[in-house]
């Protein structure tokens, strides 16, 4: 009798797209019993996630989309919550109804980095998008009690390589979370100005550091006009975020 672990790093490899001979191969198994785990009895719901828990499995070093993941990640740092109170654990992340590609992109961000069922719930001016999943905790180790400006906020090394190999991504994710693309007017000598600027507002200064990082990552000049406000507001700095970022939809 093999232990469940043995039966799920099978299926991760065979979901990774390896054979059956060589994943028997790789697990020191019999053929015929890596064929009765993932072709007689394959768990398609299995099959489907297992190769994405890749925090909890040997087999598997970074998710399958390290892009969404970055994306995901700023999402939940600006207006995501964690629940890990109930039987099983649930993301759930606010997106303004003004903004229905929004909900879009989180509900396929979700879907890409873990989840099977997206679940949207409708609330007073905005769709809590959640989806639960018992791996949702290890993927988002920065939940905890209370409000995020109120503990510390600190990206594990392995999260930090991928928003380093992903920095445009993880941007998109604060911006679209905490973040706006607004115009601008000002009045010189008697003429008005008007030109494009990012704006992110967030209370917790760990956040507000991680959003600097990744804009230092892309060569983008900011500062700070307010303790909780940063802006990007130079013409170059505006065109290298709209590529990575853009206005919400």
């Amino acid at each position: 009798m093999h232990p469940p672990e043995m039966r799920a790093r099978a299926r991760a490899l065979r979901a990774r797209g390896n054979d059956i001979r060589s994943v028997a191969r790789a697990l020191s198994l019999p053929y015929t019993t890596v064929w009765h785990w993932c072709v007689d009895r394959p768990e398609p719901i299995m099959i489907a996630t297992a190769a994405r828990y890749f925090r909890c499995s040997p087999d598997v070093g970074y998710p399958t989309d390290p892009a969404a993941y970055s994306y995901l990640l700023g999402l939940y740092l600006g207006d995501g919550h964690l629940v890990t109170t109930d039987r099983v654990p649930v993301l759930r992340i606010y997106c303004a109804d003004a903004w229905p590609d929004l909900i879009d992109a989180c509900d396929a961000a979700m879907r890409t980095v873990l989840a099977n069922k997206v679940q949207r719930i409708q609330k007073k001016g905005c769709t809590a998008v959640q989806s639960t999943g018992k791996h949702w905790p290890c993927l988002f180790p920065q939940h905890g009690p209370g409000k995020k400006h109120e503990r510390p906020i600190v990206l594990t090394d392995w999260q930090r390589e991928i928003v380093t190999a992903h920095p445009g991504d993880f941007l998109r994710g604060l911006f679209h979370s905490d973040g706006c693309r607004v115009s601008n007017r000002v009045t010189m000598r008697g003429k008005d100005y008007v030109y494009p600027r990012y704006m992110f507002v967030n209370e917790s200064a760990d956040i507000m550091g991680l959003c600097q990082w990744a804009l230092d990552l892309l060569g983008i000049a900011w500062r700070m006009n307010r303790r909780n406000s940063l802006s990007v507001a130079r013409r170059e700095a505006v065109a290298t975020l709209d590529g990575h970022v853009g206005p919400k939809s």
